[in-house]
């Protein structure tokens, strides 16, 4: 259901998407007429939350229904903590029907808040958080009423644009109502201080979308993490006992995932190339006590060493040093929801396909023969997805792609001049082909399939 505008995009970038979505061979599959329902069913999802929550689940530490357990007793003290009676608790958790360590928990929502006079203003990031059932922390308040006490009951809304001033008292520009809360401090902390303003804002008790808060919720045994993400450590496929490497693999959570999917037997080798994002990865592997994950600050564009003779544990690395590589890639991130506005120009947009290029060409290096690459991004174009796949069978013969398991996404777009067979093969998570659909209560699983973010996966195995 739509209950927010269409997300807010520069002109140029607009007609750009527009362009992909209508492209020739996309009009010759499913006409024009439906070429541009999705279009224009795209921009309305895109501004809106998934219809599910999706945690995955450390099953190298605990079995699925042991830790499905642990959650419901979590959630329901939480309930308590709110005011809500044990009765009250009504939260599902259900296990995917197909996907092994992962547990989905249906989102309630639009639900009919009515705002109050009381308005707390929040960045677009801090709104879309709280879409997803976060609370408000401090960081994010852009603007709050001039008497704001602790205690006091709050609208909170989001600036998708981003034009709210830090520390107004009111903002009458666009804004996005997004639920009621209890502001948990007073105005004066929040921005009459030397100090950089931290910890909880405000504690949201009538969010318009209704999702569980994970702040602090068994952390070793639960990884918020969207089921497109998921998917592709199982469609990786790696074995107990293999190296593998994660060319880009910032904050972490697939890398664990490939870890705790070879039951930590093995060498996963993490880069980024972002320091603190490193220490973020390893925080991560130790919270979930995994051992095998070797993560280096290194640009991944470099990793093959010309050298022969080098003996070094890190980076470069020898040509046909991996079994398997997975290359979640930099990405321009359109796929990614909620998202209410995104300011950037279209040059910013398409300056991410000459990098993937560079990254897929270390990785094919680095791939031993008989090894999987696995490449994915989370966003909707056609150049960063099935462009890139044209290019990479043309660019590598020795690359041949490769069905996945699990498929439950749908299958490539046209536009890219892949064949049917090649279309099959690839996996596109395009929430507009089910939007607005309502689905029987039987079939949750599989609205929770196909209402994700955007994204997509290809597999290709090395001959």
């Amino acid at each position: 259901m739509s209950v927010f505008p269409r997300i807010s995009l520069k002109p140029e970038l607009s007609d750009y998407l527009k362009s992909v979505f209508l492209n020739k061979e996309l009009l010759a599959a499913v006409g024009c007429q439906e070429a541009e329902s999705r279009f224009q069913k795209l921009l309305t999802c895109l501004s809106h939350p998934p219809s599910h929550t999706c945690v995955r689940a450390s099953t190298h530490l605990a079995p699925l229904e042991e830790i499905r357990h642990k959650l419901a007793e979590e959630l329901k003290k939480q309930q308590q903590m709110c005011g809500s009676s044990a009765e009250d608790f009504s939260v599902q958790i259900l296990p995917h029907p197909s996907i092994p360590d992962v547990l989905l928990l249906p989102v309630i929502g639009p639900r009919p808040v009515k705002q109050l006079s009381s308005e707390v203003v929040v960045g677009a990031q801090c709104g879309s958080a709280v879409l997803r059932g976060a609370h408000v922390f401090v960081p994010g308040i852009l603007a709050s009423p001039k008497y704001m006490k602790c205690g006091d009951m709050v609208s909170v809304f989001s600036d998708p644009e981003g034009k709210c001033t830090r520390g107004a008292t009111s903002f009458q520009g666009n804004k996005v109502f997004v639920g009621n809360g209890v502001a948990e401090i007073d105005r004066s902390s929040i921005f009459c201080t030397d100090e950089p303003p931290r910890g909880l804002g405000v504690r949201m008790v009538e969010p318009l979308y209704q999702s569980p808060s994970f702040d602090g919720v068994l952390p070793s045994l639960l990884f918020l993490q969207n089921l497109p993400s998921v998917v592709v450590g199982h469609v990786l496929g790696p074995c107990p006992g293999e190296r593998i490497l994660d060319m880009c693999a910032a904050p972490g959570g697939k890398t664990c995932h490939i870890a705790a999917l070879m039951k930590d037997q093995g060498e996963v080798v993490a880069l980024d190339r972002i320091r603190n994002k490193i220490n973020h990865i390893r925080q991560n592997a130790q919270m979930l006590h995994l051992h095998c994950i070797k993560a280096y600050c290194f640009n991944s564009t470099q990793a093959v060493s010309s050298d022969p003779a080098q003996d070094t544990e890190g980076p470069p690395f020898l040509p046909e040093s991996f079994d398997r590589v997975l290359l979640d890639a930099p990405c321009s991130g359109l796929g990614q929801r909620p998202n209410m506005a995104n300011t950037w120009s279209l040059k910013e947009i398409c300056s991410y396909q000459p990098l993937q290029r560079k990254l897929l060409h270390a990785a094919v290096r680095l791939l031993k023969r008989g090894g999987v690459l696995v490449y994915s991004t989370c966003t909707v174009t056609l150049a960063e997805n099935e462009e890139q796949v044209a290019w990479a069978l043309k660019t590598f013969p020795c690359l041949t792609l490769q069905p996945q398991e699990p498929h439950v996404g749908a299958g490539g777009m046209p536009g890219a001049g892949l064949s049917p067979e090649q279309l099959r093969l690839l996996q596109r998570f395009s929430p507009e082909l089910s939007w607005d659909q309502r689905e029987p209560v039987t079939q949750l699983s599989c609205q929770a399939n196909r209402d994700t973010i955007g994204f997509f996966i290809a597999k290709f195995l090395k001959n």
